[in-house]
Order: structure tokens, then sequence, then C-alpha cells
């Protein structure tokens, strides 16, 4: 680990790893003028776009949380003109909203695939504000944090579990490392990224994702959750949606079926990266991690983040009846309805809940996935055991 660099907003170290994102911009690029890159803060999206851009003679890149680079936008028409035949790309845009209508301008103007390249690290609003303006002009691509498959061969699951995803704290030098870099992410956070929102206290903030941590993975109880903070239940509701729309949080909604049977209707909720899942709750080390009650839950959010950075268009659900039938994910892509369990351990058994869950949504395929590198064998016959990187193959 120690001879891997890699560069990530403020950290440098040397070597590049391939994002998997990488060919859906470069198709991007050549087929509509805006192309925005969102995901969460430090996941590498500025390192991604500027990978792109590498070779290319006329590009200008501009970080709007450079004041240097906030200067040359004061006439911002008069200076982006200069460059009508570059390759422009902004960075963390939403915090200079007002460019949306002048990018859908010169685009028309231009007349002229791959202008600009913007990024993001708000969805909420910059969804919000470029669709407003670019409708029919712009393509979205979500960078995540490293997935498995980006980082396998330089890391280990025990690595992935306790750091996460992030660049700097999965390629960081040590665990020590790594834990201190993902608490002051968090701090930066809370302190600095969120102070743009309105309404928000990052005490109450932190406490909320503190406690969701230590409830990864389970249904979300509005009343409780508010009545331990203090707070109101459309308070707790709109933290959550500032987490998830600032790709903190995954919510996963309910799959519900048609066969009359009394199901469970609130979302689930995870942390959308294991390595802050581990910080929020003061988890160091793998053993601290797996001695914990989240270790379970922990490797259901890796297979979650992972399946929806690789099928960005699938819906993704979970299943659970009030007389206990169970499945974690139930997947539904274009063309085939996948149910997935997943089992943090090499030789995985299915509960009586999981196989009536599985007889209820009568799938196309089911999986279970667990950790591991070995083949793919076989609970029952409609029923696989895979590896997580096996799984894509099988769901493509």
């Amino acid at each position: 680990m120690q001879n891997i660099l890699y560069l990530c907003e403020n950290y440098l170290f040397m070597e590049y790893i391939k994002r998997y994102l990488e060919a859906e911009i470069l198709k991007s690029i050549k087929q509509i003028p805006v192309t925005a890159i969102i995901g969460p803060r430090q996941c590498g999206k500025s390192t991604l776009a500027k990978h792109v851009l590498k070779g290319k003679t006329d590009t200008l890149y501009l970080d709007m949380e450079r004041p240097a680079d906030l200067q040359k936008l004061d006439n911002a028409e008069l200076f982006l003109s200069q460059y009508k035949d570059h390759i422009i790309c902004i960075d963390e845009i939403q915090r200079k909203a007002e460019l949306f209508p002048l990018i859908r301008s010169l685009v028309d103007e231009w007349d002229r695939k791959g202008r600009f390249i913007i990024l993001g690290s708000a969805s909420r609003d910059l969804i919000k504000q470029s669709s407003e303006t670019l409708a029919g002009r712009i393509f979205y691509k979500t960078l995540t944090p490293f997935m498995w498959d980006e980082i396998g061969s330089n890391s280990n699951f025990k690595n992935y579990f306790v750091r996460g995803g992030f660049p700097p704290s999965i390629l960081g030098e040590d665990d020590d490392f790594s834990f201190v870099w993902r608490e002051n992410f968090i701090n930066t956070f809370l302190e600095r990224d969120l102070r743009q929102w309105l309404n928000f206290t990052p005490v109450t903030m932190y406490r909320l994702w503190r406690m969701l941590a230590h409830n990864n993975g389970q249904t979300v109880n509005y009343t409780n959750l508010s009545s331990s903070l203090g707070v109101s239940d459309q308070t707790i509701k709109n933290y959550i949606d500032l987490l998830q729309g600032t790709f903190m949080l995954e919510v996963v909604p309910p799959y519900i079926s048609n066969l009359g049977k009394r199901m469970i209707k609130s979302p689930k909720v995870y942390i959308a990266d294991s390595g802050i899942t581990s910080a929020l709750l003061g988890l160091h080390t793998f053993n601290d991690v797996a001695a914990h009650p989240v270790f379970g839950s922990i490797w259901e959010q890796i297979v979650l983040v992972n399946i929806k950075a690789k099928f960005p268009n699938a819906e993704i659900f979970f299943y659970r009846t009030s007389s206990g039938n169970e499945i974690d994910f139930v997947v539904r892509t274009m063309n085939n309805i996948f149910a997935i369990e997943c089992k943090v351990s090499d030789s995985p058994s299915l509960s009586a809940g999981n196989y009536a869950a599985i007889g209820d949504i009568a799938a196309d395929r089911n999986f279970v996935v667990v950790p591991s590198n070995e083949n793919k064998w076989f609970i029952k016959e409609n029923i696989s055991v895979v590896s997580l990187s096996d799984l894509y193959g099988e769901m493509e």
C-alpha cells in the first residue's frame, strides 16, 4: 500500500487508478455539449476530469473554491467567450450557480459537442438549477468513491470494510492516517460544506449521522430519532434529505409486492461509505468493525453502493414483510429482477424468511453475495453464491 500514490483534491499520490466512469465521460463529451460529473467531495471528480483532459491542448480548468478563479469570472461571459474552442471544466459549480444560464447561452451559440465539463458535490441543487436551463444539453454522470473492482488489486476486503472507498482513506499509509483523514472529512463536511444550507445545525446533524451509523441498514423511525434529538419529525426528514442530496446517505425504499402481504413500508437508510460509518462509530481497525453489531450491515452497504455505481439506472429496493420474510435488495433493471442477499461469511446459509422472500419475489435470478473471491456455487438450483466482482457479470 505504501508505494501506491494517487492525486485526489488536496492529497498528492503518484499513480492514477483507472475509474470505471472514465469511458462514460469520454463518450459523453463526444455526444453532448455539457457533461456533469457529480458525487461526494473528495471522491476523485477533479482527478478524473483532469485525467480525461490530460493531453488535450485546448482546455481550461476553473475551481470555484479558488478566489483567483472566481475573480476571473467577474465578467463571466467576456472571460469564457475567449475560450470557445476549448473544453472548459468548472469545479464545484454549485458555488457559482448563476453560471448555468450563461452556459446554456454559450453552448447554443457555439453549437458544438464537448464544450463544458462541470463538477459538483451537491446533487440536489445542481440538478435542479441545471435542469431548468440546460435541458437537452447535459448528461449527468455520478462518480462514487472507489468501487471494489477499481481498487481491489491494490487493497483487500478488510481495508475496504474499515476504510471505505474515498481515495485518500483507502490508499492512506496506515489505518491511523486513514481514520484521522475520515474524521477531518466529517468535520469539514459539517462545518464548511453544509454551511450553504439554511436551517441546519452542525451539532444536531452530527448526532443524527452517528445515530444513523449505529442503525446502519435499518428501517428509519422518524419519531424515535426526533425524540432522541429533541427536534421535529420534519426536521429529521429534512436532514436525511440533505445527507442524501450530498451523497452521504443511501435511502432504499421497500419493494411492494401484489401478494396481499403486510409489508414494512419505511425506507432503510445506509451511510454511503463504509469508512465513514467506521469513523462515525469510532472503529479504527477491521477487528473493531468485525466485532461490532454493524458488521453485517456494512457488507450490505458495500454491495449496495457498488451495485448503484455499476448499474446507475437500476431501481433498488429491500423486501420485508411483517411476518419476517426478507431479502436485502431487490434490483430491477430494464430486463430483469434480481433478489440479492448479503452474507458476510465464506459459508453462507439462508434463513426460512430469506427462502420465503425469494418465493414471494419470484425474481429472474437470486444471489447470495459474499466477501470472497471463490468461484460461484449454488445453495439451491436457482440461488447462486457469488463474489461482489462476479455479481456484476451475472447481472449484465
